[in-house]
């Protein structure tokens, strides 16, 4: 029985080997059909062009006369003009056609003299003062934050300080960038609003202060005080008034305070803050009113 199997497992073999060799045969002779059918297409179109018939028929276009070749045109030079400026690109020119140098200076220096200018020349002082008046006396500690106070302080500022900043751009910084004027007078000529605003609001008591220990004479007029005068003087001005604000803000909420001190107190409540009863009803009584609009009225009209 092994032997059987053996005998036919060696027969099978050799049938494969041979059906392997047979198709590798068959394989071989068909790459040599196409290789020899390739050759012959391309040495049957390479022949036209190297018959005689081919020449034969190329024999009309060689007795045609010849055409004389055409000049070629002139073209006209291409004149480039200047690069277009990149979009991204910064450039600074001199204002006023001055130098660019000097332009950068004055630019650099406007830009760290603002958080002083927005202080001292504008209501931004008295604004924020009066602001934090309010959050001590309705007791709050955070609310409003110093963030807002200060945003909405700005605000207010650039509402009433718009007209003098128009009448800057049209008298100062109009005529600079149309070079009918140097960057000196256009600081001066940009002076004379903001002069005028802070001598609106100035009061004659803290000019006489400074006249005093500057040692300068007395104007016959407040629009003849320096600068060095009247700058001091309005932010004192301001702190004044500021502060005169904020006292009679805080009184109506005092009254509050000490009337649930008495209260909290004549009851037997010692362990009990009144700050805790207080705020609440503060809280209550400037909502009631209407506070925040009262309040930015108020402030809006004392600068008429």
């Amino acid at each position: 029985m092994k032997r059987t199997l053996i005998a036919q497992a060696t027969l099978l073999l050799l049938l494969s080997i041979a059906a392997t060799s047979a198709k590798a045969t068959v394989w071989q002779r068909a790459n040599s059909a196409a290789e020899a059918l390739a050759m012959g297409v391309l040495q049957e179109t390479a022949i036209p062009f190297l018959d005689s018939s081919s020449q034969q028929r190329a024999t009309p276009f060689a007795d045609a006369p010849m055409q004389p070749i055409p000049s070629p045109t002139p073209i006209a030079p291409i004149h480039l003009g200047p690069a277009p400026a990149d979009p991204n690109e910064l450039r600074i020119s001199g204002l006023g056609g001055g130098s660019t140098q000097w332009t950068i200076v004055i630019l650099l220096t406007f830009l760290t003299l603002i958080p002083s200018i927005l202080i001292c020349m504008t209501p931004f002082a008295r604004l924020l003062i009066v602001f934090h008046f309010l959050r001590q006396a309705l007791g709050l500690q955070t609310t409003p934050s110093n963030q807002t106070l200060i945003g909405l302080s700005v605000i207010m500022t650039f509402f009433l300080m718009q007209p003098v900043g128009l009448a800057i751009y049209r008298d100062s910084v109009v005529p600079l960038q149309e070079g009918k004027i140097t960057a000196i007078d256009a600081v001066v000529r940009g002076g004379m609003p903001m002069r005028q605003f802070m001598s609106h609001y100035v009061r004659e008591k803290d000019v006489a202060l400074f006249l005093e220990i500057a040692k300068e004479p007395r104007p016959a007029d407040i629009n003849d005080v320096s600068f060095r005068v009247l700058l001091p003087s309005y932010i004192l001005s301001e702190l004044k008034a500021g502060f005169q604000i904020g006292a009679v803000l805080f009184l109506p909420f005092l009254v509050v305070d000490m009337v649930v001190a008495s209260i909290t107190t004549s009851v037997g409540m010692m362990q009990l803050p009144p700050v805790v009863i207080s705020t609440p009803l503060k809280l209550l009584l400037f909502l009631m009113v209407d506070g925040w609009h009262l309040l930015i009225g108020a402030l809006m009209r004392s600068f008429n």
